[in-house]
């Protein structure tokens, strides 16, 4: 099957969602390639729903799907066993959250930490340099999970505005992502964001509460969220009472 997708200079703006391959596609989503990764260029594509996505030896290739997978902070599945987690982990004094304290080092190791049926990685060397700059920009983020002095694990994400869009995570200790996407879900409860951006459906996110909604409806979203205040990037320990202080869930 041969359709049209458009091949993109630097100058040439990103296409209208719109026009992403549909369903019946061999790349569902998929709705430019080529162009840059420059921070201009990645706040135009997540100011209109969109993101890039590619592996090592491929042009730039911009994603747009639909549905999109969004985690409504506010029905994150706050499991028994992840409140009791997060209770002993806010209860002990060699265990914090950081954030923004060391980008690059979280960034390099959800590109090279293995994964359980993945060979390879998306995040390839260009993305890590792109994201960095987008970082220095103030509009990537990580939040790091630290236990008895070490990095256990983290994600990063970027955000526009009050429009958080997650990326990637990893985890060197039990559970230490999920305590780290936990601390992001609080951070944007404390601070009035309403949803992450989760891009696409697996099991694991949808068993923390994710779930799909249209593309349109979605682009909607991050147009009012991206023209509000931006969140403070740092983390309050009381933060933790506005997650734990909620009715808990089964196990």
């Amino acid at each position: 099957m041969n359709l049209p997708l458009p091949w993109l200079d630097t100058s040439d703006a990103l296409p209208n969602v719109d026009s992403a391959w549909a369903d019946d596609s061999p790349a569902p989503g998929l709705l430019a390639a080529g162009a840059d990764l420059s921070v201009t260029r990645l706040l135009e594509a997540y100011s209109h729903g969109i993101f890039p996505w590619f592996s090592q030896g491929q042009p730039v290739l911009w994603w747009a799907p639909n549905p999109r997978m969004v985690l409504d902070i506010h029905r994150f599945r706050l499991h028994r066993s992840l409140r009791k987690t997060l209770q002993r982990f806010r209860a002990d004094p060699r265990c914090e959250i950081r954030v923004n304290h060391g980008f690059q080092r979280v960034i390099t190791a959800c590109a090279t930490t293995s994964r359980e049926g993945q060979n390879g990685t998306w995040i390839v060397p260009s993305m890590v340099d792109a994201y960095t700059a987008l970082h220095g920009a103030g509009h990537a983020h990580c939040i790091e999970t630290w236990m008895d002095g070490e990095l256990a694990g983290g994600l990063y994400c970027v955000s526009i505005g009050k429009a958080v869009f997650g990326e990637s995570m990893f985890a060197r200790r039990t559970d230490a992502s999920k305590i780290a996407l936990a601390a992001l879900v609080a951070l944007c409860g404390a601070q009035g964001a309403g949803w992450i951006d989760c891009q696409q459906n697996t099991a694991h996110l949808a068993s923390l509460g994710a779930q799909e909604i249209d593309r349109t409806t979605f682009v909607g979203k991050v147009a009012l969220a991206r023209n509000q205040a931006p969140l403070h990037w740092h983390f309050e320990p009381l933060y933790w009472d506005w997650l734990l202080s909620r009715p808990p869930q089964s196990a």
